[in-house]
């Protein structure tokens, strides 16, 4: 069992979501993109006077 794995497990115990043994696939490959993807915004650098913008607009 992997750290996803051990992951998943453990949150949908936490949460009482019973889930079927046949999506953890689709949730392993779900979260490995979302965690993927938060490392990428997490590594941007910010200068320390950058400020949060009050309104996002797209």
């Amino acid at each position: 069992m992997n750290d996803l794995e051990i992951l998943i497990d453990a949150g949908t115990r936490l949460l009482a979501i019973p889930i079927d043994p046949a999506w953890k696939p689709a949730i392993k490959a779900n979260l490995a993109v979302t965690l993927r993807l938060a490392a990428s915004i997490d590594e941007f650098p910010l200068p320390d006077e950058a400020d949060p913008a009050p309104v996002y607009r797209p």
